[in-house]
């Protein structure tokens, strides 16, 4: 099922109305889809790489508006959506991890699922049932989604497909490390006042 899906959302990157299935595929996977819109970014701005910029901006905002609706299921509906999501992906162990955490590292948890390859569905749900500040929320989502989008939309823009396989190998473990070293650095800095 995953690998027709992933076909599917492919195929989706060369429809004329590829822009609009962007947003509806960055928006659905921030509460429900398993395919990430990176999918159908790479594609996309290679096919146009002058169009790399709205392409990052549909992704950013898309993929914000899913996660106030995550938010929302783990908010209003846990019990009778959210927690079915969470069991159908097989997260619940993830999910128990990211409800302990989130007492003290809050939208840490939120950057952390909107740049890395954590599952931001997890993510925006628990962060709706914990209600975590839905400002806090907000603003570590716009800055990481869009600083993730934005780092393979610009390297897509400025090489082209030679980086194309490094991003799709990559990616994932870069963001890990990246975000490790950002978190790290914030929590030295914070021991040393």
């Amino acid at each position: 099922m995953l690998r027709s899906l992933y076909d599917w959302t492919m195929a989706l990157a060369a429809h004329r109305h590829a822009v609009a299935w962007l947003a509806i595929i960055a928006t659905a996977e921030s509460m429900i889809f398993p395919i990430p819109p990176d999918v159908m970014i790479i594609p996309m701005v290679l096919a146009a790489r002058e169009r790399a910029w709205v392409i990052f901006a549909v992704a950013t905002v898309a993929s914000v508006v899913g996660g106030i609706m995550g938010y929302g299921i783990g908010f209003y509906l846990y019990e009778e959506i959210g927690r079915p999501i969470i069991d159908f992906y097989g997260y619940a162990d993830k999910y128990a991890v990211f409800q302990g955490w989130y007492e003290e590292y809050g939208g840490w948890i939120v950057a952390a699922g909107g740049f890395t390859p954590i599952p931001y569905k997890v993510v925006t749900i628990a962060t709706g049932v914990v209600q975590l500040d839905l400002g806090t929320f907000i603003t570590a989502s716009v800055l990481s989604r869009g600083a993730r989008f934005l780092i393979i939309c610009a390297l897509l823009w400025r090489f082209g497909t030679p980086i194309r396989a490094f991003i799709e190998k990559y990616l994932g473990l870069l963001a890990l490390a990246f975000f490790a070293i950002l978190f790290l650095g914030f929590v030295a800095i914070g021991l040393s006042v």
